[in-house]
């Protein structure tokens, strides 16, 4: 079962930009696109741990700033011809804040 935990104002979060969140033994990036459409995935690329939110945001994907993979922020899958992938969370805007869904 999860529940909502109150991340940031979405003003907060810039465009292009992330905001780290950590839960529990997680690293979650929250990731905010041109569009100010807001993604969650794991932190830490597939390849070798690199720190996405420290990564480019273009479309809907990051660039890893270790290797530069591309990670899609929509199902956390490494783009071709690499292989791999790190965890989504769900996230929701309600009146301007960000939620992320945290598993208890």
């Amino acid at each position: 079962m999860s529940h909502w935990v109150k991340v940031a104002p979405l003003e907060e979060i810039f465009k292009l930009g992330a905001r780290v969140v950590r839960s529990n033994d997680k690293e979650i990036g929250i990731f905010r696109t041109e569009d100010d459409r807001i993604f969650a995935i794991n932190n830490h690329c597939p390849h070798k741990g690199g720190p996405l939110s420290q990564g480019i945001v273009y479309g809907d994907k990051v660039a890893c700033p270790l290797h530069s993979w591309k990670i899609s922020l929509i199902d956390g899958k490494a783009e071709k011809p690499d292989v791999g992938e790190t965890a989504c969370f769900k996230t929701k805007v309600e009146d301007g804040i960000v939620y992320l869904a945290i598993e208890k």
